[in-house]
């Protein structure tokens, strides 16, 4: 195996809300023990339904939040306890893609300033030794030296995406997490976004973690995927392992709803009963059980173990997997 790059153990985060009149507040638990990591070169996807916690563990691995609990260690180096004044280093390692390439791009600066701004922060080049860095990596991602001279309001979503792209690999990172980076766009450019994704991966070396909710869209770039419910990993592996072989009945019920491109093949489809719970006051035993259609008696007091497959690293914590 190669090098781990990024490894997560124990990461938690929880929030304080407002709980109804006189200061009261009640806890959530966004992110609950959610441990993973990634070799060097390797796509890590982290999937589930809206609001399991897969973008706030992105934040919290960039530090753009605080964790509450665990750690996380990028190059061999623990960044999760490090300063705010003592993370500058860290930064030029990891870099964001996010899902509105819209919101995320300053619409008061040029395309040249926008991708050459961390340039600006973190080297001492000179404003025309910026601009040429600049220049260079437009045409890696597909636009040119012209686009430098524009606005984000004057470009289609896919090209404000390769903008984002561009800017996140100015300053040549080592990981990069790259948050829902194509739902925001129609699906023909989508194919187009993750192909590019692909290719500088292959030129630069690149580590991803790739965050999404659609798991067609996961099949194609990921090499591992970790299942998240409800703020924690119910299971992870290899991607031809998950898609082969899922195990915990939440990943079979998100595979089942794959669409079939042949509409002379029918799948059947596992309809999952209720709503998400809310993370302020989660299931007790397994957080799946109230939607689960295997739940067992057991599934309502005890969590479940954590079941390592040794022959193809496979993991899945469910109670099914270990009766």
């Amino acid at each position: 195996m190669s090098n781990i790059l990024l490894k997560v153990d124990g990461l938690k985060k929880s929030f304080f809300i407002p709980d109804g009149m006189f200061g009261k507040k009640k806890m959530l638990k966004a992110v609950h023990d959610v441990s993973f990591m990634i070799p060097e070169g390797k796509t890590f996807s982290l999937v589930g339904e809206s609001g399991c916690g897969k973008s706030t563990t992105g934040r919290l691995i960039s530090r753009l939040i605080e964790p509450s609990e665990g750690e996380v260690w990028i190059d061999g180096e623990d960044v999760s306890r490090k300063k705010e004044s003592q993370l500058k280093a860290m930064r030029k390692k990891v870099q964001m893609i996010f899902q509105d390439p819209y919101a995320s791009l300053n619409p008061r600066m040029k395309v040249r300033d926008i991708v050459g701004e961390p340039l600006a922060i973190h080297t001492k080049l000179s404003r025309a030794e910026r601009y040429k860095q600049v220049a260079e990596i437009l045409e890696v991602v597909g636009l040119n030296e012209y686009h430098a001279n524009r606005y984000a309001h004057e470009f289609s979503g896919g090209q404000r995406q390769r903008i984002g792209i561009a800017r996140a690999l100015i300053m040549k990172p080592r990981l990069i997490i790259a948050d829902e980076p194509v739902s925001a766009l129609d699906v023909s450019i989508q194919a187009q976004i993750l192909n590019l994704l692909k290719d500088l991966q292959s030129e630069f070396h690149l580590t991803y973690l790739f965050i999404s909710h659609d798991l067609s869209v996961v099949e194609h770039i990921s090499n591992y995927i970790g299942v998240m419910y409800l703020g924690t990993i119910v299971e992870s592996g290899p991607k031809e392992a998950i898609f082969s072989n899922p195990k915990h009945p939440y990943t079979k019920a998100l595979l089942s709803s794959i669409p079939i491109p042949d509409p002379k093949l029918r799948r059947e489809r596992i309809i999952l009963q209720g709503d998400l719970p809310s993370p302020v006051n989660p299931p007790s035993g397994c957080r799946f059980h109230t939607r689960c259609p295997a739940a067992m008696g057991i599934c309502k007091v005890k969590e479940p173990s954590v079941y390592r497959d040794p022959a193809t690293g496979h993991v899945t914590a469910c109670h099914l997997v270990e009766s």
